[in-house]
């Protein structure tokens, strides 16, 4: 008696899952990481950008704006804040990038990587945050 039976066995199948399984196993923590380190440095572009209009407000109105006078809107993964003060005459601000939602679980060095970035250009959380 002939077997001319065309297509797959039951066995063959469940190897080809096990393997599709494994290999999503090693591809989806790679795709998240690279996913949060993409939302990442758009806060970055916008904390960078938010530094530039910080100095272009100084030179008009010789100080630095606060939030709502910076124009800083929150985005789909970070709310943007910055703060501005004087201590002694000296005019100071703080920019800070504070991740959101499925954004909140991005770190580096075991630091959460809030973002942050001063007059003085000094960037927080640590220098591993920001490349």
């Amino acid at each position: 008696m002939e077997n001319n039976s065309k297509g797959f066995t039951l066995m063959e199948l469940m190897v080809t899952v096990a393997i599709i399984a494994i290999l999503a196993a090693i591809a989806y923590p790679s795709y998240s990481n690279y996913v949060r380190h993409s939302r990442r440095s758009e806060a970055i572009e916008a904390l960078l950008s938010a530094q530039m209009r910080q100095e272009e407000y100084r030179l008009i109105n010789r100080v630095y704006a606060n939030t709502a006078q910076l124009g800083l809107t929150n985005g789909d993964y970070y709310d943007f804040a910055s703060s501005a003060a004087v201590s002694a005459g000296v005019a100071s601000y703080t920019v800070t990038a504070t991740a959101k939602g499925s954004q909140v679980g991005d770190s580096e060095n075991g630091v959460a990587c809030n973002l942050t970035i001063t007059n003085q250009n000094t960037k927080g959380p640590n220098d591993a945050c920001w490349q």
